[in-house]
């Protein structure tokens, strides 16, 4: 049951980072009369919080190895209570300000979650080995990608079964409930003892490879983030599919989830850097047919979604993978590291919500409503052209990374 815990708790935490990423923008939008300026703004400005708060957390679970069910329980009692609250919010004079409030309480927890979990990979694994470390990720990001499955369609589930408020409210309360019950069934997880490595330094981490891991991680992430935080509007209004976005996505993930074992074999065989130049061009192709797709073009999105999902599913298991194993070969205290990795991620998604948003607001677009042939051309080019841009430097990137052997 050891690694299925692993799995599960990953699940949480995906769970509870779709809402934040995906659908927040049109439940902040829509159910509480919030401009997508403000909610980029938002964005940001919890994303430079997270500038200091994501390495201090690395640094606390390092400083503090035998409290990590501790940080366990903490994250979860964090996701149990925030989520409830955020979609439970009504439009009013005030509104912005809880919601500000309640998403400094969810991203905390979320960070505190995922930064433990990754941050802990040389502990979890059965053994601190690279093949262990691979197996762990796989798992890992199994659970992740079913998570996503789950937070992707569960909103649309409990408006189909009566829910009120688009499915949000519903939604909220049962994140609430999977947290706790995530808290009580992965306890043994955190008895294990923590493998602590030797001090974080810039020299460490320029040799051991993990500064270039870092950098490819920040610009990996922008692309995901884009197309994240605009998947619903562009389903929705640029591709005229209404009530399409969550099966699409549910496609997408799911072709990401069901890619991973092939992904691990590819990997093993070939080893990371030369799967990566296999699947990154697949999600560069992805891109490119997204932007000449015409309206009410179901099947072409599909494909696109099957593939650039299979893409996405190379990304999840292999970067982070590769990380933990250049920390374990290095010795190096690899929470504070992963809070880094962990503040690069999310430093995507603000920039993202940052700049993609309101160059849409400044362009006239408006969610769920008639929109002008510019406006939706600016979706277009801010949901598959600049994000084609981004991941043709990402994959210059990997050109760059050091040849491992087929064992990672």
């Amino acid at each position: 049951m050891h690694y299925p815990r692993v799995s599960l708790y990953a699940l949480l935490l995906a769970a509870a980072g779709i809402p934040l990423y995906i659908h927040l923008p049109q439940f902040a939008s829509i159910n509480l009369g919030i401009s997508l300026g403000t909610i980029g703004t938002v964005l940001l400005a919890i994303r430079l919080i997270d500038l200091v708060q994501d390495p201090l957390i690395g640094w606390a679970i390092d400083r503090w190895p035998k409290a990590q069910s501790a940080f366990a329980l903490a994250a979860a009692l964090g996701l149990a209570i925030g989520f409830p609250l955020l979609f439970s919010l009504n439009p009013g004079p005030y509104v912005v300000a809880h919601l500000i409030a309640t998403l400094l309480l969810l991203f905390l927890a979320y960070s505190l979650g995922s930064i433990l979990l990754y941050g802990r990979s040389a502990t979890l694994a059965l053994k601190p080995e690279p093949q262990s470390l691979l197996t762990l990720a796989a798992y890992r990001e199994g659970g992740t990608l079913t998570g996503v499955l789950i937070a992707a369609i569960a909103p649309a589930a409990f408006l189909a079964l009566g829910a009120g408020g688009g499915g949000y409210k519903a939604f909220g309360y049962f994140l609430g409930a999977l947290a706790i019950l995530t808290a009580v069934l992965t306890i043994p997880l955190w008895r294990r003892p923590a493998i602590v490595g030797e001090r974080l330094s810039l020299q460490g981490l320029t040799e051991s490879g993990a500064l270039r891991l870092l950098a490819l991680a920040l610009v990996n992430s922008l692309p995901v983030s884009i197309t994240s935080t605009l998947f619903l509007f562009f389903v929705e209004d640029r591709l005229s599919l209404p009530g399409l976005a969550g099966p699409l996505l549910l496609l997408f993930f799911l072709s990401a989830g069901l890619s991973l074992p092939l992904w691990t074999r590819i990997s093993q065989a070939i080893g990371t850097k030369s799967t990566l130049m296999i699947s990154m061009p697949l999600a560069i192709a992805g891109f490119m047919g997204t932007a000449f797709l015409p309206p009410g073009s179901l099947y072409g999105f599909t494909a696109i979604c099957i593939a650039a999902g299979a893409a996405l599913g190379a990304d999840t298991v292999l970067l982070p993978a590769m990380f933990s194993v250049v920390l374990t070969k290095a010795g190096l205290k690899a929470s504070l590291a992963f809070g880094i990795w962990a503040f690069a991620g999310k430093l995507g998604l603000a920039l993202a919500a940052a700049t993609v948003m309101p160059l849409l607001q400044w362009n006239g677009f408006l969610p769920g409503q008639t929109n002008s042939v510019h406006a939706l051309n600016t979706l277009n080019i801010a949901y598959a052209v600049i994000p084609c841009i981004l991941k043709l430097g990402a994959f210059a990137l990997v050109l760059t990374l050091r040849d491992e052997r087929p064992t990672i």
